[in-house]
């Protein structure tokens, strides 16, 4: 445990924001494995439907600084190759 004052705080603060940035990380987990499930069933009409939510989601933690932006990048254009891979 730190002694100085500053620390303290510095720990807390950081617990603060790992939890934040763990339940957002969480966050789009799980809508990439919706759009994935539904790539995974074939539904294409399901999978456009979730990609503009997802898209949404990447963006927004890429905006909290949860994610960096090329991170953001990759992720999204993953999800458009594997969309317009079933589309064929």
């Amino acid at each position: 445990m730190p002694n100085i004052k500053s620390q303290k705080k510095r720990v807390l603060i950081t617990k603060e924001e790992y939890t934040r940035n763990k339940a957002i990380r969480s966050e789009v987990k799980t809508a990439v494995k919706k759009f994935n499930a539904a790539i995974a069933a074939g539904d294409v009409a399901a999978a456009e439907a979730l990609l503009p939510v997802t898209v949404s989601v990447i963006n927004k933690a890429k905006s909290d600084g949860v994610y960096h932006i090329n991170t953001a990048s990759r992720k999204i254009a993953s999800l458009n190759k594997s969309l317009n891979g079933i589309k064929k």
